[in-house]
Formats: C-alpha cells, structure tokens, sequence
C-alpha cells in the first residue's frame, strides 16, 4: 500500500509500472484517475483549490487503503491525492488496485474511489467567473458508498 498527499503532478505511466515490478503473479492491474472539469456547483470553473489537513488526511487514507487489502487479496495499492492550486484537464487522483485477478483489482479500485470522495478530508474550493464555492458532499457519492459499508 502506498498512500501520497502532493502539490506536484504525478506521472501515471511511472506509478503504474513501479506499482507491480517484479510481481510476476499479478493478473489485473485496475487505475482511475481523477481530473478537475471545467464545471462544478459553479456553472464554469476556471480553477479550484484542495486544502487537507496534515497528518490526518495521510491516516485516514491509509485506512482506507488498509480496508481494500483486507477486504479483496490486492498484491498492492496506490492513492496518490493531490492539493493547492489546480485547473480544469490537471489532474488530482491516481488510484491503482493490483491483485492477482481482475475481479479484486477492479472492486477495490471502485472501493477506494467511492470512500475518497466520502471519507477523505479534503476541501475543494471553485472559482470561476468572479465567484467562489466550497463545493459540498454529492448525495450521489454517499449512495455509492452505502453499498460498501457492510464488509465482503
């Protein structure tokens, strides 16, 4: 399991590679990668900023991660989460799932992603056409999330 917070873009490429080098029994290698959209809550978004808290954020992803790799048999893991200043096409997560079948790597992958955008303190700041919005929780990431809170 490896869990980053970063200011920096990350390249997917590398990452991806360096997540299962020499693990010849993997069979599914399963990523997502989030991008910041040019529309939010605010009708255009020219910008938004993702502010954490140090230290917790670390843990509660880690956590997280932990509960994929209980929950399915994953040879490894990746959350990388980036925050401050980004613009619409940068990109802001990198979740990979590997595991030695498909089926595991994908419903980890799906996992991790449905507790991000529900578990993980991160607050997101839009800003476009001379406002800015905090944006808050989507009702449709909190029902995503039901369907992994009783355990496999």
């Amino acid at each position: 399991m490896t869990v980053r917070i970063q200011e920096h873009d990350f390249d997917v490429n590398a990452e991806l590679a360096a997540l299962t080098v020499g693990q010849h029994h993997v069979g599914g290698l399963v990523s997502f990668i989030g991008l910041v959209r040019d529309f939010g809550e605010l009708q255009s978004v020219a910008s938004m900023t993702l502010e954490h808290y140090p230290g917790m954020t670390e843990k509660i992803l880690g956590k997280i991660a932990s509960e994929a790799a209980e929950r399915w048999n994953l040879s490894s893991s990746l959350i990388i989460h980036r925050y401050g200043y980004l613009e619409p096409g940068d990109r802001i997560v990198l979740v990979a799932a590997a595991s030695e079948h498909r089926v595991s790597a994908f419903d980890a992958c799906e996992f991790i992603v449905d507790w991000l955008k529900t578990k993980a303190p991160f607050w997101k700041l839009e800003e476009g056409n001379g406002n800015a919005k905090w944006v808050t929780a989507r009702m449709d990431d909190t029902a995503a999330s039901a369907r992994w809170s009783v355990k496999k």
